[in-house]
């Protein structure tokens, strides 16, 4: 077992503030309490540990991350987990294999702030193994757990060109009539994401679905229309 968990959760709780904590509770809705360390912070400390205790193996890795996650007591301690899972050395761990963590972390965390960082490493998966992926994205984008959902429709956040249409499209379409706000923002920024590739076919897509999509959604998906002609105008010149 890895010394890595027990040494972040020291070094949290050496760096706890007491006084920000309820307020950073409170802004989060969080049922977990936190120790009131700012993002920063939180990054600094998770180099210093990492860097002293550093990890040899995948499956080391692994069970580091699950640790860190499962006897969290405070948020921070989920944080550090998420921070493990993303650092660049443990890259060629990130793998199919790891899936089930991502799920149970999205699951289990259900909320946006964990959610949306561990949707990254779901639209890395989906980058590097489309055939595999596709069909779990689909999957997901009509399971019972709203995060899954969310994750199915934001995991190509960052694809821009290489983004799969047919994929967005399919996973929007079963959540059209969703009234939870977290999957009417979802499909909005997908598509403003998007917006800055090709703003027409997002314009388009809009428009052919005006009376299906949420005002929420709508204007995000629109919010970066304009913009994105523009600045394709000007390039084109």
């Amino acid at each position: 077992m890895s010394a890595l968990p027990a040494a972040m959760r020291s070094a949290l709780a050496a760096a706890a503030d007491p006084e920000r904590a309820p307020r950073m509770q409170a802004y989060m809705k969080s049922e977990m309490p936190y120790r009131g360390i700012t993002a920063p912070d939180m990054r600094a400390i998770s180099k210093r540990v990492f860097a002293e205790h550093p990890i040899s193996s995948c499956e080391e890795w692994q069970s580091a991350v699950l640790e860190l996650w499962r006897e969290a007591r405070f948020r921070e301690e989920r944080y550090a987990a998420i921070e493990l899972l993303a650092q660049r050395r443990h890259r060629d761990c990130r793998t199919p294999d790891v899936l089930p963590i991502y799920e149970e972390m999205i699951t289990t965390g259900a909320w946006w702030d964990y959610v949306d960082e561990v949707s990254q490493h779901v639209g890395n998966l989906l980058r590097s193994h489309p055939e595999l992926m596709k069909p779990v994205m689909r999957a997901w984008s009509t399971d019972k757990s709203l995060w899954k959902r969310r994750v199915s429709i934001i995991c190509q956040i960052t694809f821009k060109k290489e983004t799969d249409l047919d994929l967005l499209y399919s996973n929007i379409e079963p959540n059209l009539a969703e009234r939870n706000f977290f999957i009417r923002k979802a499909i909005g920024w997908a598509l403003r994401a998007y917006a800055w590739t090709d703003p027409v076919e997002v314009q388009r897509y809009v428009a052919q679905n005006e009376a299906r999509l949420s005002g929420l959604s709508r204007r995000e998906a629109l919010k970066n229309v304009q913009k994105a002609r523009t600045s394709r105008a000007a390039s084109s010149r």
